[in-house]
């Protein structure tokens, strides 16, 4: 059984920080991406990472203020997030699959929870 947990959202003001975590159990190579979705919209990819930290990709809105890493000896990988707006609000997720990263949602097999960030204004 893969799991995928979030941790690390909240509540924060326009201009400020936020770092979300995400531990995997799987052990095999696996590249993994973070998404959101806001109130009635669709789920969107905002950052990716490869199994090596080679390729990172991120959507044109988060560039320059995101920043994807990760930890192979925690199995966790991080999404550092700087200069919030508040267009950032939504519930993010994290998903895994193996080896390479891609931005379309489907092609990830395993998906955490979410967890909430909301950015006030």
């Amino acid at each position: 059984q893969v799991q995928l947990v979030e941790s690390g959202g909240g509540l924060v003001q326009a201009g400020g920080s936020l770092r979300l975590s995400c531990t995997a159990s799987l052990i095999t190579p696996y590249a993994m991406g973070w998404f959101r979705q806001a109130p009635g919209l669709e789920r969107e990819f905002v950052a990716g990472i490869s199994w090596s930290a080679r390729t990172t990709l991120y959507a044109d809105s988060v560039k320059d203020r995101f920043t994807i890493s990760r930890d192979l000896a925690k199995s966790t990988v991080y999404l550092q997030m700087n200069s919030l707006k508040p267009e950032d609000t939504a519930v993010y997720y994290c998903a895994a699959r193996l080896i390479d990263v891609v931005t379309t949602s489907s092609l990830y097999p395993y998906w955490g929870q979410g967890t909430q960030v909301t950015v006030s204004s």
